[in-house]
C-alpha cells in the first residue's frame, strides 16, 4: 500500500531527530517572486518567497547539480539554467526534465520578522530525493511491458510506481547495461558505465522493476497481446510502451564496411571509438550535434581531426549560419579541419582497414578512423505487421496522450511523431533527452487512466570545448534570427522568429535567458518579435 510522507521532510527522517536551524534572512530581504541561496549547516538551500509564503528546497539541480539560484523562477516553479529541469518550490517535486529526482524540502518558520530554516542533521548531505514508490504485489497479474532502455521507459516505470501501480513492470533493452546517460557518450567518450547509469542496478530490484538487458524484441502481436524476442521467446503484456529510440544512420558509400568505420549508438561503441581514435587520424562525417561534439572531444586527443559536412556551416539547418560559423571557428582554433559543402563518396582501405576518405570535391583525406553522424532512423521495424501506424520516416504516430492507434499500445521518446503544443499541435519528431523523459511520464499517467497531455517545451544543449549552447522551443521554418550580445565575444542570445513570434531561442554564456524563455512558453505566453527587438530585456529578468 502506498503511503505519503510529509513533503518537506527528507525520506526516512522524522521531526524528532536533532535539527540544524539557521536564521537565513530578515523578512524584508525577500519580496514575492524572489529567491535567495542560503547556507544551513554545510547545505546550500534555495529560499523562495511566493504569495507571501516562504519555502525552502535543495539549492542544486538533481540532474547535474547546477545552482538553481542562477535559474529562473515563475510562480511556484524554478527552472534550472543549464538543462531546463523544473522543480516545484513548495514541495521540491520535479515537474519537468531532464533528471529523475526531486529536491529535498525543508521546514521554514517565520518569527518576529525573521526567517529560519531547519534541516535534520542526518540529512545535511542529502541533495536530492527519490519520490516514494510502491512495490510490486505478486498476486496482481497485470503486466506493463516497456521496450527500450532509455529515459522514456525508466521515467514511465518510476511514474507507474509513484502512482501506486503494483503490477508487473518489465523493461527490455538491447543494451548490455540498464538505462544510462546517453548524452554523455558524445561529449565524453571515455566514461565508465557505472558513472553514467541513471539508476544503480539494485534500484530496479528494490522497486520491483524487471530489467532485461541484451534482449531484442523483433515483433509485436496486438491481437494476442504478446511480443516476440530474437531468441524466439514470447512475453505477454496488458499494456505496452514502444520506446525503442533511433539508431545511427550508416554510411552506404563504397568502403563503408571497412574496419575503422564507426557509429556511436551504445556504451560499447563509445569505448571502442575512444580506444580506436587516440593518437590516430580521425575523419568525422556529419556536422550536426553528435559529429561536432565528437570532433570537439578528439580535438586534443587524436593526431588529426577532419570534419566533413554537407552545408556551408555546422548546425546550419538547426541553429543558423551565424552560430554555425562561430562553432566552426571555435573548433578550427583547436586544429579541427573543416570540409564543408562536401560529402564522403568513397572510403579506401588497406588490408581491410580504413586508409583514406574520398570527398565529392576530389579531396582525399588520410584516415585511420571514420565516425559517422549523418542522422538517425527510428527503431520501429518491430512493429511491421502490427497495424501500429507509422509516418513516412517510420516514426510511430501518437496523440497528445502518447497513445498509438492500437488500444493499450503507447509510444514515447525519439521513435515517435507527436503533436507539439507550442506549435499549435504540429506533428514533430524531436530527439531530445528532456522530451523523452516527459513522454515517459505522460505515457505512464495515461496507462493508469489519469488523462494527461504532453505539453513540455523542447529544451536541449550541446557542449563544444567546455562551452554550452542551450536551445529551447522549436525553430523549424523560422524566417529571421534576432541576436543580442556580441558574437565576436562568444556571448549571445538568439531569437528565432516566424510570423512575428519567437518560436525558439539559443544562447551561449547568456544564462538563464533560454530557461526563462522555455518557462514562459510552457505557460502559454506568446513572445513577440517586438519583444525580441527591444533594447530593454527586463521581461527576461537577466
Amino acid at each position: 500500500m502506498c503511503c505519503r510522507m510529509n513533503q518537506c521532510q527528507e525520506t526516512g527522517q522524522t521531526e524528532t531527530q536533532e535539527e540544524v536551524t539557521e536564521l537565513v534572512c530578515q523578512e524584508a530581504d525577500l519580496k514575492d517572486g524572489q529567491m535567495k541561496e542560503v547556507t544551513v549547516g554545510d547545505q546550500k538551500v534555495l529560499l523562495v518567497r511566493s504569495e507571501g509564503q516562504y519555502s525552502a528546497v535543495g539549492g542544486r539541480c538533481s540532474h547535474y547539480g547546477a545552482p538553481l539560484i542562477k535559474g529562473t523562477l515563475v510562480g511556484d516553479r524554478v527552472r534550472c539554467p543549464f538543462h531546463g529541469a523544473c522543480f516545484n518550490v513548495r514541495n521540491g517535486d520535479i515537474e519537468d526534465y531532464p533528471g529523475l529526482d526531486s529536491l529535498p524540502c525543508y521546514k521554514v518558520k517565520v518569527e518576529d520578522g525573521k526567517v529560519y530554516v531547519s534541516i535534520n542533521k542526518k540529512s545535511l548531505t542529502v541533495t536530492k530525493r527519490v519520490k516514494e514508490m510502491c512495490s510490486v504485489v505478486p498476486d496482481v497479474k497485470h503486466t506493463i511491458l516497456l521496450i527500450g532502455g532509455g529515459p522514456a521507459s525508466l521515467v514511465c516505470a518510476e511514474t507507474l510506481r509513484q502512482k501506486c501501480y503494483q503490477g508487473r513492470i518489465i523493461i527490455i533493452t538491447k543494451d548490455s547495461v540498464p538505462p544510462f546517460d546517453k548524452p554523455k557518450l558524445s561529449k565524453a567518450l571515455n566514461v565508465e558505465s557505472s558513472s553514467i547509469l541513471l539508476r544503480p542496478e539494485d534500484f530496479y530490484q528494490r522497486y520491483g522493476m524487471e530489467m532485461w538487458t541484451k534482449k531484442e524484441v523483433v515483433s509485436v502481436n496486438p491481437a494476442k497481446k504478446e511480443v516476440k524476442m530474437s531468441d524466439g521467446t514470447l512475453q505477454r503484456y496488458d499494456q505496452l510502451l514502444i520506446a525503442t529510440g533511433c539508431r545511427a544512420r550508416p554510411l552506404t558509400c563504397p568502403g563503408s564496411d571497412l574496419e575503422g568505420v564507426k557509429l556511436l549508438q551504445s556504451y560499447e561503441d563509445a569505448k571502442d571509438i575512444y580506444s580506436s581514435s587516440l593518437g590516430q587520424k580521425v575523419v568525422v562525417t556529419g556536422a550536426s550535434f553528435i559529429g561536432m561534439e565528437v570532433a570537439s572531444y578528439f580535438s586534443d586527443k587524436a593526431a588529426s581531426v577532419a570534419m566533413v559536412g554537407t552545408t556551408q556551416y555546422p548546425f546550419e539547418r538547426t541553429l543558423g549560419s551565424e552560430i554555425g560559423q562561430l562553432s566552426m571557428q571555435m573548433l578550427e582554433e583547436k586544429n579541427v579541419k573543416f570540409h564543408m559543402n562536401d560529402r564522403v563518396t568513397e572510403i579506401r582501405g588497406e588490408n581491410g582497414k580504413v586508409k583514406q576518405v574520398v570527398l565529392k570535391s576530389g579531396v582525399v583525406l588520410e584516415a585511420d578512423v571514420v565516425i559517422a553522424g549523418i542522422g538517425v532512423i527510428p527503431n520501429s521495424d518491430l512493429l511491421a505487421g502490427s497495424e501500429v501506424e507509422v509516418d513516412s520516416r517510420k516514426a510511430v504516430i501518437v496523440d497528445k496522450f502518447m497513445r498509438t492507434n492500437v488500444p493499450d499500445i503507447f509510444a514515447a521518446g525519439d521513435v515517435t511523431s507527436f503533436p507539439l503544443t507550442i506549435r499549435g499541435d504540429q506533428r514533430v519528431s524531436i530527439g531530445h533527452w528532456q522530451m523523452s523523459h516527459a513522454h515517459g511520464r505522460v505515457a505512464a499517467l495515461n496507462m493508469l487512466k489519469k488523462s494527461t497531455k504532453i505539453e513540455s517545451v523542447p529544451f536541449f544543449w550541446t557542449v563544444l570545448l567546455g562551452k554550452s549552447i542551450r536551445y529551447a522551443g522549436y525553430g523549424e521554418g523560422y524566417t529571421e534570427i534576432i541576436f543580442k550580445g556580441k558574437m565576436e565575444e562568444r556571448k549571445f542570445l538568439a531569437f528565432y522568429i516566424k510570423d512575428d513570434v519567437v518560436v525558439a531561442a539559443a544562447s551561449l554564456m547568456f544564462d538563464p535567458a533560454v530557461a526563462r524563455i522555455a518557462e514562459l512558453m510552457a505557460r502559454g505566453q506568446i513572445l513577440t518579435k517586438a519583444q525580441a527587438q527591444a533594447e530593454d530585456l527586463s521581461w527576461l529578468q537577466i
